[in-house]
């Protein structure tokens, strides 16, 4: 013991030590020729993942720069032929490339960083690669217990690194469920404190995860055979893990320690930890695995001691002693710092450590063991401070100190550096500080020299400031404590030592403090009305100062209803979104300060404003009544939660009310959460209101469940609003009790494809039911009306229970009652249940049926006897199917179907629909039990009598001429009896008033339909049925398309066969002889000629003529020359004869006067230009008479009216 207190005492004079030492340490510029230092490296055990490319770190100050170089086992790192690994650019930091095997260049890393005056040296850095190891492929072998006894799974997961995570689950990836009979322990190994039957329904798989990679592997999986060739008696607790009755464990410092205590029983063992048989204190602790692990998260010299494990069951308790002893790795007390002297100065370096045991302190010198360097005239080791005197500019180096023991080891670097320099000020120059009276100043003059200036500073230039107000420290700093208007001026530092001084000017500014002469406050307001808060400040006149507004710690955004001005903020028409914390930030070039106020948006109440009692002068006060303002809020949140008066079903809890904030408090509303099966696996149920009380109470008794962990928190209630909830109350739970709730839907059917058992089923009991662990359920029955005894099974997880070996279809009588450690619940009340059901053996007799129409008739039947049907009836299922049509060469389909009709009383009839008319039937028919269908019946045949046929199939509509709508259709798909014929309604579309539908009747061979219309822009809509002797069938309706849809538009009439147009043609032909009748007669010259004159002419080869014709070629040859888009050789060769030049043309003109040639009111087609087609295509009369009209979808050409002329 006084070993130990020896050791709390040096921990707490180190934490002190730590905390009020100040070192002066000496920074040279890095302009100035100096020592290397490391400043960067990699942690000590360095894992990291095979990827490209991996760093290890290393960084180092020093001037010049130093060169980096590194050593691997010991070994120099030529970095330069090796293609797989590189320096960075003025760095010593290595990157490594995995080519090839990652493992080759796992080992301990050393940096070393040179320049002339030493050598500074990182920590060894053991750099190993992430391994994601799978287990050996092996066979396990399966592993037989006795129920009752304990047992260990071991894991032996791969080892990494790093350590791998473990878990276990079965085969298909469902986590095994651990409770306070299974858990696993830290190492992976899986315990089991006693073995029952259930625990050989799964497989066992231990799973390891990497958590670099995110790596899973998975071992073979184990198979557990429980033998239960005897009953699990009641064993006392004995320990699994540690073994025995006392241990010893090592905690190191500043580390996690984990403590485990498993222990084996029947029934499961509880476990409870105390320490130094006092109970635990939990700070910094934690229990897990249901109470088996103690987890202290950080260890300290406190938590050394004894730890008792106490495990207990019914059959006893066992203790078992952890002693804890506390180790530490070595840690600084006081790290060595690098030193600067100038020539025939003295010094020294300290390097003070500790740990659990004392390290040992070993020193180096560039790198080099100091033993082994070369001795230093002045330099002498004594333990662990390294003394210097009359130093020279050679005895400069880099030292280094090794503090070590079993438990690990820390190197620090320090320099000694031998230099003469003049006293240099390294900030910035001619500063301009502003402060705030009344605050702390601080006034920076960083310094270097050699040997180390003296530092002064003074107001003005004149005296020295030290002590009061100030204060100068180490580092050249000037600390002046609360200061005042007066302290405002020039502030002069000097650095000064025997070679030279250096001097620099600080200007001082002290400005008045910001003062909030108005503040805001909780504001409590109307929905729809004006919120405000004021923020009236007074500031330094020589300060720019911004006034900003935030909202819940968010920046406000001001526009219509929010508005700023110069002391306040507004809020118009307030809703309830406006709620929150307004803060008002002043912010200067000096300072920030802030102040807050809460918004509560209210719904429409009365507001009570308190004013002053006072008879004088009561009639100004009424003009202008003073009053006091009382702000309303939420209550504040009640403190101090305490649960007392523990039992099974109910607690006490009692807490402080908080402040009502002038709003009295209505009630109070307690709400918890629980961890349902505590001991089990937690299910956290989330906040939920268990109760309201009276605002007068503060101490209530709960109603409770047994085996709950609960945690409560309290909310108070004013005529404002609820309080913010409460601070949980501590964890409590309750105790155990039987269970109260009874099993329900309890039920017994056969199961499965056997027929001689019975599944005993219902629904587990909820959560909050089990009242304590192990729930499980006892399962009784026995058969109905036999003086059998009852016969029973306790199962626990599962929701049934089988029984095999019974009778076919045999009532039984069942009960289920819960059962948990606690002892056995309520029995349910008993309800019967039958075994498994067996194929009806007898069909159903004299099958007929009666009232048969064309798609339903009714079907009749004799019941089967009782006996034969092998279980409970279900129903009678008739088979029909459509076996052909009473119509000769029409196709049916022949699928069965079926209808189902239920037993319901001595049913022997039921009504079948959905049949076709006119059909011949075939039928059968069943009896079912709730599993098979019995044999079928004898078949019997039927006929549907007649019905309305369908609707027509492929019914159209096209145009095949101008005035004519032609209609054609297909007989239906199922005439359901002897067709009669159609019928067909139509009328126009937009009918106008009194217009009737009319009607056709057309014969059954008719399937098409023509009929004449008014003019082709009329639409019609069309309706078409059949119909048989029973009456007409569904009618099937469209409307005819537009006259100009392509689909619908063949075989169109010829537009010239139109009365309009040839009317138009003929008044347009007898204008144009007129106007040809005045031309000839002007081109004359004078006079006229006969028509036999005309006649020497030799014309060519000519079309004969009819006497008394008339040939207008030559006008129309005329015509053409300015018009024709070809050649004239183009023209004489569509002629098919030689025509002479254009003078003969021309004689001929005035001469061919006859149109016979084009025949008499023969048609004559035009081309495009309007000349005729017939003339240079050849066309005889003849040929023209056999093509009198030309089927083209083209308008005719209107040349026609020259026959008509």
């Amino acid at each position: 013991m006084r070993t130990e207190r020896w050791w709390e005492f040096l921990a707490t004079f180190t934490f002190l030590l730590r905390i009020w030492i100040v070192v002066s340490v000496t920074e040279i510029p890095p302009n100035v020729r100096q020592p290397p230092m490391i400043t960067k490296q990699s942690v000590q055990d360095h894992i990291v993942e095979p990827t490209d490319p991996i760093t290890v770190e290393c960084e180092a100050t020093g001037n010049p720069p130093p060169v980096f170089t590194w050593t691997r086992n010991g070994v120099y790192l030529n970095v330069a032929r090796d293609p797989q690994v590189s320096m960075k650019r003025r760095s010593g930091t290595l990157e490594i490339f995995f080519w090839g095997r990652p493992e080759d260049y796992e080992g301990l890393y050393q940096c070393t960083a040179t320049n002339e005056f030493g050598s500074a040296v990182s920590s060894h850095i053991h750099l190993r690669v992430s391994k994601a190891r799978s287990w050996l492929k092996e066979y396990l072998e399966p592993v037989s217990v006795f129920v009752g006894l304990p047992l260990i799974l071991p894991c032996n997961p791969p080892v990494g690194p790093p350590k791998p995570q473990t878990y276990w689950m079965n085969s298909s990836m469902v986590p095994i469920r651990q409770d306070r009979r299974v858990s696993m322990a830290e190492n992976g190994d899986l315990y089991f404190s006693s073995i029952v039957a259930e625990d050989s329904l799964t497989n066992y798989v231990c799973t390891a995860r990497f958590p670099n990679s995110n790596t899973i592997q998975q071992k073979p999986p184990l198979i557990l055979q429980v033998l239960t060739a005897r009953m699990a008696a009641q064993i006392a607790p004995k320990f699994m893990k540690p073994k025995g009755t006392a241990s010893t464990q090592i905690g190191m410092l500043g580390e996690e320690l984990v403590l485990e205590c498993f222990a084996s029983g029947v029934p499961a063992p509880t476990i409870k930890w105390t320490k130094d048989w006092e109970a635990l204190t939990m700070s910094g602790m934690k229990l897990e695995n249901f109470n088996k692990t103690l987890r202290i998260k950080k260890v300290s010299m406190e938590d050394g001691g004894d730890y008792i494990c106490t495990a207990s069951n019914r059959m006893g308790y066992l203790d078992h002693i952890i002693t804890v002893r506390v180790k530490s790795a070595p840690f600084w007390v006081e790290k060595p710092e690098s030193l600067v002297l100038s020539r025939d100065d003295s010094g020294q370096i300290v390097c003070q450590a500790d740990g659990i045991p004392r390290p040992r302190i070993q020193w180096l010198v560039n790198g080099e063991p100091i033993e082994d360097a070369p001795k230093s005239p002045g330099r002498q080791v004594s333990g662990d401070t390294l003394t210097f005197r009359s130093v020279v500019p050679d005895s400069t180096a880099v030292f280094q100190c090794n503090a070590s023991n079993q438990y690990g080891y820390i190197l620090a670097n320090a320099f000694l550096a031998v230099m003469d320099m003049k006293p240099r000020l390294l900030g910035f120059r001619d500063q301009l500080v502003k402060v705030t009276e009344g605050s702390q100043t601080l006034l920076h003059c960083p310094y270097f020299g050699s040997p180390k200036p003296d530092l002064r500073w003074s107001k003005g230039g004149i005296g020295s400031l030290e002590g009061g107000r100030f204060r100068v420290l180490s580092n050249g700093t000037l600390e002046i404590k609360r200061t005042k208007l007066q302290d405002q001026g020039t502030y002069v530092c000097v650095a000064s030592n025997v070679i030279g001084r250096d001097e620099m000017d600080v200007q001082l500014e002290v400005k008045e403090p910001t003062k909030i002469l108005r503040a805001p406050h909780n504001v409590i307001v109307i929905k729809g009305s004006l919120a405000r808060f004021d923020c009236k400040i007074q500031t330094d006149p020589t300060l720019d100062v911004t006034v900003t507004w935030l909202k819940d710690k968010k920046f406000l955004i001001l526009g219509r209803r929010m508005t700023k001005d110069e002391d306040s903020l507004s809020i118009a028409d307030v809703y309830r979104r406006d709620e929150g914390m307004y803060t008002c930030r002043i912010k200067s070039e000096v300072e920030e300060i802030s102040v807050s106020a809460k918004l509560t948006v209210m719904g429409m109440q009365n507001i009570h404003i308190h004013t002053q009692k006072n008879n004088t002068h009561s009639s100004a006060r009424k003009a202008n009544p003073p009053f006091h303002l009382l702000y309303l809020d939420r209550p504040d949140p009640p403190t101090d939660l305490e649960v007392s008066d523990p039992s099974e079903r109910s607690a006490r809890l009692t807490w402080v009310p908080g402040l009502s904030n002038h709003s009295p408090i209505k009630e109070y509303l307690v709400q918890y959460t629980e961890d349902l099966l505590a001991d089990y696996w937690l299910v956290p149920s989330g906040w939920k209101n268990l109760t309201s009380y009276p605002g007068h109470l503060n101490s209530v008794m709960l109603k409770l469940m047994p085996f709950v962990e609960y945690q409560f928190r309290v909310i108070a209630i004013n005529g404002i609003g609820p309080s913010r909830p409460s601070k949980p109350s501590v964890y409590y739970e309750t105790g155990g009790a039987v269970p109260d709730a009874i099993p329900k839907n309890i039920k017994g059917v056969g199961t499965g494809i056997f027929r001689n058992n019975m599944e005993i089923s219902w629904e587990p009991l909820e959560y909050r039911e089990w009242n304590g662990p192990k729930l499980g359920y006892m399962v009784w029955w026995r058969r109905r009306d036999s003086r059998e005894e009852w016969k029973n099974y306790t199962t626990y997880w599962w929701c049934s229970h089988i029984i095999y070996e019974t009778d076919t279809f045999t009532p039984y009588e069942i009960k289920v009652q819960a059962i948990n450690d606690f002892g056995l619940g309520p029995e349910s009340p008993i309800v019967i249940g039958f075994s498994g059901e067996d194929r009806p053996t007898v069909a159903p007799t004299d099958l007929r049926v009666s009232d048969v129409e064309s798609t339903k008739l009714t079907v009749h039947w004799q019941p089967v006897p009782r006996d034969s049907i092998n279980g409970e009836i279900k129903e009678y299922t008739v088979y029909f199917w459509r076996e052909s049509s009473r119509l000769p060469h029409h196709g049916v389909n022949r699928r069965i179907k079926s209808k189902s009709f239920k037993a319901n009383g001595p049913r022997l009839s039921g009504s079948l629909t959905g049949l076709i008319p006119y059909s011949n039937y075939m039928m059968y028919i069943v009896v079912a039990n709730n599993r098979f269908e019995g044999p079928p019946s004898h078949r019997i045949e039927f006929q549907t009598l007649e019905g309305v046929p369908s609707v027509p199939r492929s019914f159209r509509i096209m145009h095949r001429h101008y005035d004519t709508i032609y209609l054609d259709w297909e007989e239906p798909a199922e005439p359901n009896g002897i067709l009669t014929g159609y019928i067909l309604r139509y009328q126009t579309l937009n009918v106008s008033v009194g217009e009737r539908v009319q009607v056709e009747h057309l014969p059954p061979n008719t399937t098409y339909f023509s009929m004449r219309r008014f003019d082709r822009y009329t639409r019609y809509k069309f309706s078409l049925a059949a119909r048989t002797q029973i009456g007409v069938g569904e009618a099937v309706t469209e409307e005819s398309p537009h006259f100009t849809t392509e689909e619908y538009t063949r075989d169109q009439v010829d537009i010239a066969t139109q009365g309009w147009f040839i009317g138009l043609m003929c008044a347009i032909a007898l204008f144009v002889l007129l106007m040809l009748t005045v031309f000839f007669i002007k081109r004359s010259r004078g006079g006229k000629y006969p028509v036999r004159d005309k006649r020497d002419f030799a014309l060519g080869p000519l079309d004969d003529k009819e006497e008394g014709s008339f040939d207008y070629r030559s006008l129309e040859r005329i015509t053409r020359l300015s018009t024709l888009p070809y050649s004239r050789r183009e023209e004489e060769s569509r002629q098919g004869r030689s025509q002479g030049s254009i003078e003969d043309m021309q004689k001929r003109t005035n001469s061919d006067d006859s149109l016979m040639e084009y025949g008499e009111g023969d048609e004559i087609e035009f081309n495009e230009d309007g000349s005729f087609i017939g003339e240079y295509t050849g066309t005889s009369k003849r040929d023209r008479d056999s093509s009198q009209y030309h089927e083209s979808s083209e308008a005719t050409s209107p040349v026609a009216i020259y026959s008509f002329a």
